[in-house]
Parts: structure tokens; C-alpha cells; sequence
């Protein structure tokens, strides 16, 4: 795996995600109680072998940055290699967001060209999994392939009008793509990650930028597939994924994380999840506290009742205030005879001395960052 390098590019679609994309990338977006959903991925490259990893970022990479810092807690702070910020080389054409991934890695030629590895692993930022990348790059290595896909069979990672979908030989090459379609025909959804050699990658960019195309799946994958000009193949990731584009899906993410098993899953003991270290007391709960089926994360202080909620750090529920099925992120408040269901509080929010908020199961209340209620 010292010859495999790895790119995360931030750069999908977020105006489903609402007021939680506003000030930050889906990248930096906070989930089960105190992890990133980059996490996820870097973790994923990091356990893998993988000690080169340059991350494409967007406008709103401010909080992406301050989370991910030197990258010490993923061990990628080394003399040699280790974690690149590539932010936006900002001009009055590019005013901080790229057409497509094609786009972003040609602007980032000079960091491909000054990489030593031979193979590169893609990956979009919007999907949370904990791959097995030792695996997909030795499938990719030994079947001889030109590009490699990584796929999943899992139903809800299917959408209409949205979404990539392979149909899979049983040799593992892929003989059709189809992108975005009413219905998909496929089962096998493309996780947006891909791995290929470093030097077959940079040739495609420029080629396919300079003839005014951006767009990965379309302008490259599909006329591949085709024309049979590359050999393309497919590895199945048999985990649990999630691809997180809405905020019904952000929500159904964490509470699934409320489930053991599918936690347990998620979070394999041979490959470890790392996050930025916050250094807080333990989750306090006081004596006429009651706290059923949740993730309360440390510094928080727990006076009154939780159930079926993730809690981030430094949260506090306070003496009679009653909190169900939601998700509150760090430094949170919920003051005594409030009651909140199906709610997601970003950051430093506030609901007062007995508020009332209740959302439907199918499309939760969102209450933006520093927010009094």
C-alpha cells in the first residue's frame, strides 16, 4: 500500500442539507456524537496502508480545516507524505467552486504530479462506510484492470433521479452506467470511489478538461464502458454505507447508529474510526436524570430525560426538560420544562424555559447554528 495514494474531493451538491451546509461542507458535517464524516473516509484510507491523502476542498472548508488540522489523529503529520489541504486557488473565473472532480484535479495537477505513488483512490465525500481499502486495491492490482469502482448492493443507498448504477459481470467488470435515471435498472450503487494508476489519471484529466468536460461518470466512465476503450471493473463493499444528501438521510444516519448491531458494523474492532480529540470531563448524569437508547458523548451534563437521541459534546439537558428522537450537536441547550422531538440542533443552539418543538418522523425540525428558541 505505499504505492497507493488517496484524494477526497468536498465538493457535492448540499442545498438539501438546509441551515447543517451553510457554514460548512458535508465533509465537516457533525455525526454520532463526536465524529466528522470525513472521519469515515480518511480512516478508511489510513487503516488501509495509505499514507498520502490530499483533500479537495470547496468553499465553506473553514470548519473542514480547523477539524482536520496537521492530521496527527489520523497519524499523517510524518516528515514523509501525510495530509494536504487543497483548498480553491480563488481568481475572478473560479470564485471557489469547481465545475466537477475533473475540474478540481486538474486544478490540483501540481500536487498529482509531486506524488510518488503509483495508483491514486477517489473518493466523493458524501458517503459514510469503513471500507476495507487493502482489499479493493489488491482486487484492482490483480485483476489487471484499467480503473476500479466500488460498489454496494444496499437498497437505501438507492435514489430516483439521483445516483450512479452499475450493472456488474460476474467476472467484476462493469458493463453498463447508468447516471440519475427515474428508476434505476441496477442494483449496484457506485459509492463515488474509484482507484487507478496515478499516471493514467493525470492523462485523462487533461484530455477530458481540455475538451470542456467535467462531469467523472459522464464524460469518462460511460464512454468507457462503452466503447470499451479501458477495461473497467467493480469490488463490492458488503458493509453498511450510508450516502448522506438530505437531511431525512443525515437523520436516519445517526439514529441507525443507535442500533448495536448495525453500530457494531459500522465500527470494527480492526478498523478504528478516528476523529479530532476534544479533551472533556465525562458525560455527568445527576440524580433524577433518565437516559434510554442514546449516544451521550463527554462533557455533557444530563439533568433531565433522554431517549432514542445522539448527544455531542458539552450538551446540556436540563431538570424536567424532556428531549426524543433527536440529535444535538456540540454545546447544546435545552432548558427546564422544554420538550423536543425529532429536532436536529446544530451548534451552540438554545431552546428555552418550556418550549414546545415537535417535528414529523418523516422530515425532522432543523435549528440552525446559535440559535435562541
Amino acid at each position: 500500500m505505499k504505492d497507493v495514494m488517496g484524494v477526497i474531493y468536498t465538493g457535492e451538491n448540499d442545498a438539501r442539507l438546509r441551515e447543517l451546509t451553510t457554514v460548512r461542507a458535508i465533509a465537516a458535517l457533525p455525526v454520532a456524537g463526536r465524529y466528522r464524516v470525513i472521519d469515515f473516509l480518511v480512516s478508511s484510507m489510513v487503516n488501509g496502508g495509505i499514507r498520502n491523502v490530499g483533500v479537495i476542498m470547496q468553499k465553506n472548508y473553514h470548519s473542514l480545516m480547523d477539524h482536520l488540522g496537521s492530521g496527527k489523529e489520523w497519524d499523517l503529520h510524518g516528515k514523509n507524505d501525510g495530509l494536504y489541504m487543497l483548498p480553491p486557488f480563488l481568481t475572478r473565473e473560479n470564485v471557489g467552486v469547481y465545475s466537477g472532480l475533473l475540474e478540481a484535479l486538474r486544478s490540483n495537477t501540481n500536487y498529482l504530479s509531486r506524488s510518488k505513488q503509483e495508483y491514486v483512490v477517489i473518493s466523493g465525500s458524501s458517503t459514510i462506510f469503513n471500507a476495507r481499502m487493502r482489499d479493493f486495491a489488491a482486487f484492482h492490482m490483480d485483476s489487471g484492470a484499467d480503473i476500479t469502482l466500488m460498489y454496494t448492493r444496499d437498497p437505501s443507498m438507492q435514489r430516483e433521479e439521483e445516483g450512479t448504477y452499475l450493472e456488474v459481470a460476474e467476472d467484476g467488470r462493469v458493463t453498463d452506467v447508468e447516471k440519475d435515471p427515474s428508476k434505476p435498472s441496477h442494483d449496484a450503487t457506485f459509492m463515488e470511489v474509484i482507484i487507478l494508476r496515478r499516471e493514467l489519471l493525470r492523462s485523462l484529466v487533461d484530455k477530458a478538461v481540455a475538451h470542456g468536460q467535467h462531469d467523472l461518470v459522464r464524460d469518462l466512465l460511460m464512454p468507457m464502458v462503452q466503447t470499451g476503450q479501458l477495461r473497467v471493473n467493480a469490488w463490492e463493499h458488503t458493509g453498511p454505507v450510508w450516502r448522506i444528501d438530505s437531511v431525512q438521510s443525515f437523520f436516519r444516519f445517526n439514529m441507525d447508529v443507535l442500533n448495536t448491531g448495525i453500530r457494531n458494523a459500522l465500527f470494527v474492532d480492526d478498523l478504528p474510526v478516528f476523529t479530532k480529540v476534544r479533551d472533556e470531563m465525562p458525560a455527568r448524569y445527576c440524580e433524577q436524570a433518565v437516559c434510554v437508547n442514546s449516544l451521550v458523548a463527554d462533557g455533557c451534563i444530563i439533568e433531565g430525560t433522554v431517549e432514542n437521541s445522539v448527544l455531542f459534546r458539552g450538551v446540556r439537558v436540563a431538570p424536567d426538560a424532556h428531549v426524543k428522537n433527536c440529535i444535538i450537536m456540540q454545546d447544546g441547550q435545552v432548558h427546564s420544562g422544554a420538550y423536543i422531538e425529532n429536532c436536529i440542533m446544530d451548534k451552540q443552539s438554545v431552546i428555552k424555559r418550556n418550549a414546545r418543538l415537535i417535528g414529523p418522523d418523516a422530515y425532522p425540525i432543523v435549528i440552525a447554528k446559535n440559535v435562541v428558541i
